[in-house]
């Protein structure tokens, strides 16, 4: 579990490279660094519970048993502070997200991160495709479109025309 844990927290951080710019939040990497954390200490509590167990050892057991609990505690606790803030991440995350739409002009490092991320995730916008009717960028065109990387991967003649909204 140790094992899993470390490379679920090395991939995050990988991955983090490809959505840095969305995520501007200086504690975006603060969830990876916690699950590489857990992983260490599983290791270490492991070893302890199978060290207690094979020298069947009652302190190292009762030390084995309230670790657990005090783990099973933090589990809870994470899970009803996740609950109660959900609704405050998303509206955060739809505010960064949307700051990075309206900076985009198909040329820069942010347009590039926008169009990987809607290929990626099959999406368009921060909620759909009207998301970029509002945008600098959609005005400056005058062409009544959105980028191509809204187009459907099976749309052929796809020109990102919201006249189309099949093939986005």
């Amino acid at each position: 579990a140790a094992a899993g844990f470390s490379y679920v927290g090395a991939y995050v951080i990988n991955t983090y490279k490809s959505y840095d710019n969305f995520l501007q939040d200086k504690y975006a990497l603060l969830p990876a660094a916690i699950i590489i954390c857990v992983a260490v200490v599983m290791l270490v509590i492991g070893l302890i519970g199978c060290c207690a167990t094979c020298r069947e050892s009652r302190v190292g057991l009762g030390l084995f048993l309230a670790i657990i609990l005090i783990i099973f505690i933090a589990e809870v606790s994470a899970f009803v502070l996740g609950f109660v803030y959900r609704e405050k991440v998303k509206t955060e995350m739809q505010g960064t997200m949307r700051s990075v739409f309206d900076s985009y002009d198909g040329k820069n490092s942010e347009s590039t991160v926008v169009n990987y991320l809607q290929e990626e995730l099959h999406c368009c916008g921060v909620k759909n495709y009207s998301d970029w009717t509002t945008t600098q960028w959609f005005n400056s065109t005058g062409n009544n479109s959105v980028p191509l990387s809204c187009c459907r991967q099976d749309a052929k003649n796809c020109t990102g025309r919201l006249d189309q909204p099949e093939e986005l």
